[in-house]
């Protein structure tokens, strides 16, 4: 016993120092002697998970817990290990029966936060975070994983205040500098999250999440050789990762080498990105047939990223002058009385100035939380939904008087379903104000290299007839500039039969 004592000891030593081979061979020394032994099978475990053997650390943490279901730290352990395997209901309650042993256990309650913040319990996820920060306020960990929360929320002047604390707690913690860059960017401080990318790669060169931000970071910037080695650089510390292989592609189509890029989606697709994305980046490219609207994740993804520049950057840099010529055409043809207005694809609210005083109830929607994050904070909407239009204007039939949607439909090529559930959702003697990007073509709508939709006005006045509408102007406009160039649009006011 005193010899198994002793090999176990030692076996600790060589774990907290990393030595993970040297530790294993004395656990393992330690299991042959005494197979039923709590310690070595819990501590096996752990290692296993520290060397990215989810299954066996699983198997091995279980093992302990049979002899020995009153061990918090072990139960703690088993959450870990199931939240690396992305079950998190399992590793919720995991964390739940290591704190019905041990109620003031700042691990557990740090580790329940971050498994209620993937389940999407942001509110829960910080509760348990603070419960934590009142047992241990230095606990570097918790307070990145708080910052990551709120970050979730789009509350990134709080996350950096978090992130910075955990860096005070932990000087050298590249996740929280990452963390922290990631908000900058999303308060539309591009430099400041280069710098914290970088700084994040100088502590740990092979964090391939940091390479890629770095990467699509440059790629806005039009720095395209740098992207490109940022993206190789990820790739070479994960050579499967789908995240970096997108990128690498979308860097090619940029910088307009097609047949390299047609190959990096391909890759891309067999590493697991996401399949509606990659195809319709190559229906950009015409490798493939358009859909017939932009993915919503690509949707998502690119407005959750342009959420903190995005009104500087159309409005000062783009000239977008969408959302006044949209309401100005629409005050020439307004119904009579108070007005239910339904803002579809508000992104950061630029209508809510002009459409609030037209409203009685003013409403919007949007797929991009990190939007919608920004539309609330003007305090011009009485309700703000995340999620897709046609399925919000599905449930509300007969519920408004007025949907404006400017510079949504150059995300959809195919209108049927947006037009259907909007004149459902009209009350009689409504209105349907929009804007399209405009092509001269005979195609109903064609996807641009831009990887916006073009639409024809005769498709337009045709799909408008067929779903009932009266169509009380069409009007030739400039949206905004691209490349310096004007962009070619069209406004639409349309009514319902009988106005």
């Amino acid at each position: 016993m005193d010899n198994i004592h002793a090999l176990l000891q030692q076996a600790v030593s060589l774990h907290q120092q990393g030595e993970l081979g040297r530790a294993q061979a004395l656990y393992d020394d330690v299991l042959r002697a005494e197979p039923l032994n709590f310690d070595a099978l819990h501590l096996s475990g752990v290692l296993a998970r520290q060397r990215g053997e989810p299954e066996r650390a699983l198997a091995m943490i279980e093992g302990a817990l049979a002899l020995d279901a009153g061990r918090a730290s072990a139960h703690c352990n088993r959450g870990v290990v199931l939240q690396d395997m992305a079950r998190y209901d399992e590793a919720l309650a995991s964390f739940e029966r290591a704190l019905a042993l041990q109620p003031e256990y700042a691990v557990a309650l740090s580790n329940r936060g971050n498994a209620l913040r993937h389940l999407g319990h942001i509110d829960r996820a910080l509760q348990s975070y603070d419960a934590a920060l009142r047992l241990s306020p230095d606990y570097a960990e918790a307070l990145c994983n708080r910052a990551l929360a709120l970050q979730a929320s789009a509350r990134h002047e709080a996350a950096l205040e978090s992130f910075g604390a955990a860096l005070a707690a932990k000087r050298a913690y590249p996740e929280a500098l990452h963390g922290a860059a990631v908000s900058l960017l999303a308060l539309g401080k591009p430099a400041d999250a280069l710098e914290g990318f970088e700084r994040a790669l100088q502590l740990q060169p092979e964090y391939a999440e940091a390479w890629c931000a770095r990467g699509a970071l440059l790629l806005r910037a039009q720095e395209h050789e740098e992207a490109l080695a940022s993206f190789q650089d990820a790739l070479a510390v994960r050579p499967r990762y789908a995240r970096a292989q997108l990128g690498l592609a979308n860097t090619l189509r940029a910088m307009g080498r097609r047949e390299q890029a047609v190959q990096a989606y391909q890759s891309a697709l067999a590493f697991g990105a996401d399949a509606d994305t990659v195809g319709y980046m190559l229906a950009i490219m015409g490798a493939e047939q358009a859909p017939g609207a932009s993915p919503a994740a690509y949707v998502k993804a690119l407005f959750d990223q342009y959420a903190g520049n995005f009104d500087h950057h159309l409005v000062d840099v783009l000239r977008y002058r969408t959302p006044t010529l949209l309401v100005e055409a629409l005050r020439r043809h307004l119904p009579p009385g108070e007005l239910d207005v339904l803002d579809i694809g508000c992104g950061t609210g630029l209508c809510g100035p002009l459409l609030r005083p037209l409203a009685c109830l003013l409403e919007g929607v949007d797929l991009s939380p990190h939007m919608l994050e920004r539309a609330r904070d003007t305090g011009l909407y009485d309700g703000l939904y995340c999620g897709d239009m046609v399925g919000y204007l599905r449930v509300r039939p007969s519920s408004a008087d007025l949907i404006v949607a400017a510079d949504v439909f150059v995300y959809v090529g195919d209108l049927k379903p947006v037009f259907s559930v909007a004149r459902l959702a009209l009350r009689g003697g409504g209105r349907f104000a929009f804007s399209v990007e405009e092509h001269g073509g005979t195609e109903t709508f064609m996807l641009r290299p831009s990887g916006r939709y073009a639409h024809a006005r005769a498709g337009i006045e045709a799909l408008a007839r067929s779903h009932g509408f009266t169509i009380l102007e069409t009007t030739p406009s400039t949206l905004r500039q691209e490349s310096g160039e004007d962009m070619r649009g069209m406004l639409v006011v349309l009514g319902t039969h009988g106005d």
